[in-house]
């Protein structure tokens, strides 16, 4: 079985978890605390960050992205019409910047601060932990709005966010929601083709385990 260090409260983590549950496969979880940059785990991975999946003889592959396109060559590739990555190059090219979008920058407008601030240093040792940063939440809670409005522009003009089937691209969106509406920071009732495309995704079999 592989094993995936992650993090429950990171996006990035989530995805890779989502992408594993469509696939139907299992894999080993070891929470790993973000910044802790514990010796055993570095040596893993010298960057420091999540996720990290030990795949076949223990070889690590770093990083959600990269994560992804390890999946598709040893799993999706093999999974035709359930394949989470698109046949035709310019869709599979839509698809990644669908997962870039929201992996990279949702995460660096709204999540990362919403989830530092709120979550992240409350878990924090006393000597490097702080009050919440009141200015950098407020501004995460403006730029919500702008992403769901993207996302509910998506959703109202496509059947799934990269096209007309489930793809990398709404489990990276519903990684990074799914995060947000968990801290209750999303309000749905102004984005109703967002709100229903999060609910087909979240009654997947792949959600639950989040």
């Amino acid at each position: 079985m592989l094993t995936l260090f992650h993090h429950p409260i990171l996006a990035s983590s989530r995805f890779v978890r989502l992408a594993f549950g469509e696939f139907g496969e299992e894999i080993s979880l070891i929470e790993e605390a973000p910044g802790s940059r514990r010796k055993e785990f570095l040596a893993i991975n010298p960057a420091g960050g999540l996720p990290v999946l030990l795949a076949e003889a223990d070889t690590p592959v770093v990083g959600a992205v990269t994560i992804m396109e390890y999946l598709d060559e040893t799993r999706g590739i093999m999974k035709r019409d359930k394949r989470l990555l698109a046949e035709n190059p310019m869709d599979r090219a839509e698809i990644r910047r669908l997962v870039d979008w929201y992996l990279v920058k949702t995460e660096g407008d709204v999540t990362r601060h919403i989830v530092r601030e709120r979550v992240l240093k409350r878990l924090m040792p006393d000597e490097h932990g702080s009050s919440p940063d009141s200015a950098a939440i407020r501004a995460a809670r403006a730029n919500i709005k702008q992403h769901l409005k993207y996302t509910n522009w998506l959703a109202s003009t496509r059947n799934w966010l990269g096209g007309s089937r489930i793809t990398y691209a709404d489990l990276a969106a519903a990684a990074a929601f799914s995060v947000l509406d968990y801290l209750g920071e999303i309000e749905w009732n102004e984005n109703k083709a967002a709100r229903d495309w999060y609910s087909r995704v979240k009654s997947r079999p792949s959600f639950r385990p989040l």
